[in-house]
């Protein structure tokens, strides 16, 4: 019988992730990008079960299932920080925390579950970073009695993402000493109306991975969404407020922050509606399908199911649901007498519960098929997240507004944050899951068994997730947040910011739903245009998402992931004139995500060093004069390291194909 679910696959599961967990938490905050630990995991996993002659390529994809948590879990980061951002909170509580990341997490599994079938089986979505990271696992199976090329190819993978997180973290100490400049950015003034405008391209190791990770399409239409945010944008709204007194740079983020993101928030909801109302068939045919499964077991014909439809059986899934709904509603009540609306508390416990059941599942199966169509990496969670928080924020309005006292304002502020960091965390693992059960179905493995390493992988990252977000809040703070403008180097949180400044704004009626609208316009033609795409071209597409990521997020998240897209469109020219193209793009991906990990991993240790130490910049040797060569010296090394690596890459990848 093949090893598939076991205990020693569980452990090193749930170590890697603990260790990404942190990083993805540090690094999501920093960019507003988490990444997809699924690779990495694998390559670790396989170089540890190398050792023991009855490990299988199953018992790897277990690992993986458990460790990719880190990659989604942490994407709470987009929600709760919020709670941060307006006041609520000081700190993270451990236990409120951790209850908000497990329940969630586990419900995403479980909704996922009848998900499976209309998204993966019965579904053509290419599952990018799913059947990639399926690759690296067979080729992580190669035994010493198989063919000496593929044996080569399993060791060059491994040194790809060693090799790779050394040079990001080396790259990532240098800067924090501050010889090296973490960006090169630049504002300024335009016409003789007072517009302003702006670039930042970060010298992020992380960044250039996940761009050359989502591909040029995807790197294309955040370079898309960046020239509306920037080029029409911020010039636009910084001309029509005629502040020549403010200095360029001050005027050109609050102008992106307070109305180019609320443009970005309008597209990424038109673009996740259309997605949603284009799932409605295959998901009604995939409840179908788990309801049928169901009735063969029931009928003792298990057995005959093919092992690639052994989900956990319906009825357990329903269980599980509701069991997770009741601390749910003891959540829900308590936050909300807590929060001084106890009045209310049955009004916003039986409601807080209903728009968790149902919101639910619906954001998962959206980002269900945003996994399928761009990879995990690049989901929508944030547009979901947005869509989540201005629903659950109109539902307070409506309901308990009128009938609580006048200064409940931020109690329901703090309520709406609350229950959309539920819900997120149901939409994230949802989302996760489905690319882990498209590479368990890849390599074979037992859909239940991928299920139930997956919740373990969420308790494992549900424990990681509070005290480093109390370390990095300590450290750095959040942008916005009261007290943060007397920290030099707040972390951006864009995300957890805009969500948060969604609810103030529906709550406190203040919204400018115009600029909402002018972006649902701009989604709409986004949508039309990746439509005509669709059906006039092969290959070309326009994902909406991407474009209102675009919008949204500050050069410093885009510019460097769309250089990465172009650099790794280059590379896999360069790799199709290898002996072995496909080979040599996948170390081009192991590459990508060593980049990822030894910044993040990096970035996790610094924050450290910075709270213990009580230093702003604790490593650094130079001083502010020295900005100008800083980035002469980091921008010209940064280039060279990268042209070195990829040159190195496709030169392994052409040694092994000989």
């Amino acid at each position: 019988m093949r090893k598939e679910l076991t205990i020693r696959g569980l452990i090193i599961g749930v170590v890697i992730t603990l260790v990404f967990t942190a990083a993805n938490v540090y690094f999501g905050l920093k960019a507003g990008l988490t990444f997809s630990t699924s690779i990495p995991a694998a390559v670790i996993s396989m170089a540890i079960l190398r050792g023991f002659r009855d490990a299988t390529v199953q018992e790897n994809n277990i690992v993986q299932t458990v460790a990719s948590a880190a990659g989604t879990l942490s994407s709470i980061i987009f929600v709760l920080p919020g709670l941060i951002m307006i006041g609520w909170w000081t700190g993270f509580p451990f236990w409120i925390s951790f209850a908000i990341c497990g329940l969630g997490g586990i419900l995403g599994v479980m909704y996922s579950i009848p998900l499976r079938r209309a998204l993966v089986t019965g579904s053509d979505l290419p599952y990018p970073e799913g059947v990639a990271c399926a690759e690296v696992l067979k080729v992580g199976s190669v035994r010493d009695g198989a063919h000496a090329s593929d044996i080569e190819h399993g060791r060059a993978g491994l040194l790809a993402v060693i090799w790779g997180s050394i040079v990001s973290a080396g790259f990532a100490v240098i800067v924090a000493t501050q010889i090296f400049a973490s960006d090169v950015a630049h504002t300024f003034r335009i016409g003789r109306r007072g517009a302003v405008t702006g670039y930042d391209f970060s010298l992020s190791f992380a960044l250039l991975a996940i761009g050359h990770l989502v591909g040029l399409s995807v790197g294309i239409a955040m370079l898309i969404g960046a020239v509306i945010g920037w080029g029409w944008g911020v010039p636009h709204y910084s001309a029509l407020a005629g502040d020549f007194t403010t200095a360029a740079g001050t005027l050109a983020f609050n102008t992106w922050s307070h109305k180019v993101r609320f443009v970005g928030a309008g597209a990424i909801g038109v673009s996740a509606i259309w997605t949603l109302l284009k799932l409605v068939r295959p998901v009604s045919s995939g409840l179908a399908g788990a309801m049928a499964a169901s009735r063969a077991r029931k009928a003792g014909k298990a057995d005959t199911l093919p092992i690639t439809e052994r989900d956990i059986p319906i009825g357990i899934v329903g269980l599980v649901t509701l069991l997770c709904m009741l601390p749910i509603a003891w959540l829900l009540g308590y936050f909300g007498n807590t929060s001084g609306l106890g009045a209310h508390v049955a009004t916003l416990t039986i409601g807080g519960v209903a728009y968790v059941v149902l919101m639910s599942f619906f954001v998962s199966a959206v980002t269900g098929y945003m996994a399928g169509l761009i990879g995990s990496s690049n989901s929508p969670l944030s547009g979901i997240g947005i869509l989540v928080v201005i629903g659950a924020a109109l539902l307070l309005v409506i309901g308990v507004k009128p009938y609580a006292s006048p200064d409940a304002g931020k109690a329901l502020m703090a309520f709406a944050l609350f229950t959309t960091a539920v819900i997120f965390n149901v939409a994230a693992i949802a989302n996760n899951n489905l690319q882990d059960l498209k590479t368990g179905q890849l390599v074979d493995a037992t859909p239940w068994k991928q299920q139930v390493a997956l919740v373990i992988g969420v308790v494992a990252g549900a424990f990681v997730i509070p005290p480093v977000l109390d370390l990095v809040n300590h450290a750095y703070g959040f942008v916005g947040a009261p007290g943060a403008e007397s920290r030099p180097n707040p972390l951006p949180a864009p995300q957890a910011g805009l969500i948060s400044s969604l609810a103030q704004g529906v709550i406190a009626a203040n919204i400018d739903w115009s600029l909402i609208r002018i972006g649902g316009l701009i989604g709409v033609c986004i949508i039309l245009l990746d439509e005509i795409l669709a059906r006039t071209t092969r290959h070309r597409r326009v994902p909406p998402l991407a474009v209102g990521l675009g919008i949204y997020l500050p050069t410093q998240s885009t510019l460097m992931i769309v250089v990465g897209a172009v650099a790794g469109w280059f590379f896999e020219r360069r790799a199709d004139h290898t002996a072995r193209p496909p080979a040599a793009k996948q170390l081009g991906v192991l590459l990508a995500s060593g980049l990822i990990v030894g910044e993040s991993i990096i970035g996790v240790i610094l924050s450290a060093i910075v709270v213990f130490s009580g230093k702003a910049a604790p490593l650094a040797l130079v001083g502010r004069g020295f900005e100008t060569a800083g980035i002469i010296i980091g921008g010209s090394v940064f280039a060279v390291t990268v042209i070195v690596l990829y040159r190195w890459i496709l030169r392994m990848a052409t040694a092994r194909s000989t």
